[in-house]
């Protein structure tokens, strides 16, 4: 989750920061364009269709696989065209969408105004179960085929979605849309070919996009072999020959290996390794701001999170967390304590609130014990932190979370950190809504707009809502943020919709997260996108 005139305004704020923050250290050398390098990954959640691909991990793939109509500058996260040639509106409701010609897959079919529109369709569909449906909700006809009431499908296709000719098609939304274009280079809106219809099962083994890159295997557990695409037809083509991805349960061994020269590259340097990060690699060290934020989330379908007093409760617990020193401590100053729900990257134009969160995030143990008492207490008198453990960050960060709390309510036992073994296992619970308490809610943007900060993650059954929270003046606020054609209002009622989130304590916000990444003397030309994921195409390898 990105027009030619819509919504630069988030992508502009952070321009000239990221630009300077994003570049990559390391002397650029010629570089051998079939070497292969080999980089620190894990599991995704699910096969890798774009429509129910919401986590890292399989971000990271879709992002190398898969080009669209938009993407987003890997220096300053702007929406650019991509393979739209254009994007034409009169009304911010009704778009007319021209696809670039010359484009194919890896397989050599066409890109066709028809494999969005397939695509997009079939991501929308309630029967398919994908879990970026969401991302289609105001496509007018959404209502038939993903009925969120609880009721049948009647429709196979979304109605504002018609292919005009090869190059050609339009859509039409339920609502003014100002941003709408700017979302365009998600990866729930990539292209899909034939083949992912006609042969489902052999392309989820194989998936065939048409990105730089083309995946040539896959072992679960172990690794991901991706080369690079000969025919690739767009401008950003690989410099190197393919990119191995490695599978690690635990950060700590990946670094280990890099050290070792076992790995070329570590995109999540573990916050055990920061203290001597910088002795060790110098330049080939990457500290760059990114648009993520840490946060802590709640499950709303449980009952005790989502009774009277239970805001209270959970404003405690923000209060009994002393941010400064964690970030201290844990991550030497590489997180900064949150002080809002967005990210820094957006700038004040683009919706920023600094200080928003107020009193609600600052560490005063007195007010934290009052707040939880009149809120009804602890619920079961314990508070447990699910994370997933196969990032050893995760579980230091957690356990001096718990030990922040624990000393602030004088109780040992107040909070106790519950890990799961892998990522996949993880977002397994959240999505089967089988946790009981706060859970490790980390949030990567999509795009640099304020509405994907705050709609995915609080919008009343939004596709990342890992904990259901449902507020009617929240949705309505959206609603009419993304109807504003002028941007300033609606960043303003975006900013709006945030002081709800804020009010509730929906979630607590921790801190907001630099990219890091540490590279062997192999490689050169390395940097971090907005999203703190590597630009692999530009990566040279010697």
């Amino acid at each position: 989750m990105r027009g030619a005139t819509h919504a630069r305004w988030a992508a502009g704020a952070a321009a000239a920061a990221l630009v300077a923050a994003g570049c990559g250290g390391g002397a650029d050398s010629g570089g051998d364009t079939a070497a292969v390098l080999s980089s620190s990954w894990g599991d995704p959640q699910n096969p890798l269709e774009p429509a129910n691909t919401n986590e890292v991990q399989g971000g990271k793939v879709l992002d190398m696989i898969f080009r669209n109509l938009k993407r987003y500058d890997p220096g300053t996260g702007e929406a650019e065209d991509m393979l739209a040639e254009k994007i034409e509106t009169s009304d911010s409701r009704n778009f007319t969408i021209t696809v670039k010609d010359g484009w194919t897959f890896s397989n050599g079919e066409k890109v066709t105004a028809r494999s969005f529109v397939d695509a997009w369709n079939y991501g929308a569909s309630l029967k398919n179960k994908q879990r970026n449906a969401y991302f289609f909700e105001y496509v007018e006809g959404y209502d038939r085929v993903h009925p969120n009431d609880g009721g049948e499908q009647s429709a196979d296709t979304l109605s504002g979605l018609e292919v005009v000719d090869d190059r050609t098609f339009t859509v039409r939304l339920t609502q003014k849309f100002s941003t709408f274009p700017d979302t365009l280079g998600y990866p729930a809106f990539a292209p899909l070919p034939r083949a992912f219809f006609t042969d489902h099962e052999a392309w989820l083994a194989k998936p065939v996009g048409n990105g730089p890159y083309a995946i040539q295997s896959y072992t679960k557990g172990s690794q991901m072999e991706l080369r690079t695409w000969e025919g690739y037809p767009g401008p950003d083509k690989a410099r190197n020959g393919g990119v191995t991805l490695k599978v690690y349960t635990d950060n700590n061994t990946a670094y280990t290996d890099l050290m070792a020269g076992n790995l070329d590259l570590v995109d999540d340097v573990p916050a055990a390794q920061l203290k001597n990060v910088r002795n060790d690699l110098g330049a080939r060290y990457l500290n760059t701001p990114a648009g993520i934020i840490q946060t802590l989330a709640f499950p709303y379908y449980d009952p005790d999170w989502n009774k009277p007093g239970s805001a209270k409760v959970r404003t405690g617990l923000s209060r009994a967390i002393d941010r400064e020193q964690i970030t201290r401590t844990i991550f030497q100053n590489t997180r900064t304590p949150a002080t809002d729900w967005t990210s820094p990257v957006l700038g004040e134009d683009g919706g920023y609130q600094k200080g928003l969160c107020g009193d609600a995030c600052a560490y005063d143990p007195e007010a934290a014990k009052k707040l939880i008492k009149e809120g009804g207490g602890l619920p079961g008198g314990q508070v447990k932190i699910t994370y997933n453990a196969d990032s050893g960050s995760h579980k230091q960060w957690v356990d001096a979370v718990c030990n922040s709390i624990n000393n602030a309510l004088d109780n040992d036992r107040a909070c106790v950190a519950d890990p799961v073994g892998t990522f996949a296992d993880y977002r397994g619970r959240i999505t089967g809504k089988k946790l009981a308490g706060p859970f490790r809610a980390g949030w990567q943007m999509d795009y640099p707009l304020i509405q994907n900060f705050l709609q995915p993650l609080y919008y009343t059954n939004a596709s990342s809502n890992d904990g259901k929270w449902s507020d009617e003046e929240f949705d309505r606020l959206v609603d009419q943020a993304n109807a504003e054609t002028d941007t300033a209002a609606a960043v303003a009622k975006f900013q709006q919709a945030e002081e709800v989130v804020r009010d509730s304590m929906a979630a607590i916000p921790l801190w907001y997260q630099n990219g890091s990444a540490g590279y062997s003397q192999r490689l050169s030309g390395v940097r971090l996108n907005p999203f703190s994921v590597p630009v692999y195409d530009e990566i040279k390898v010697s």
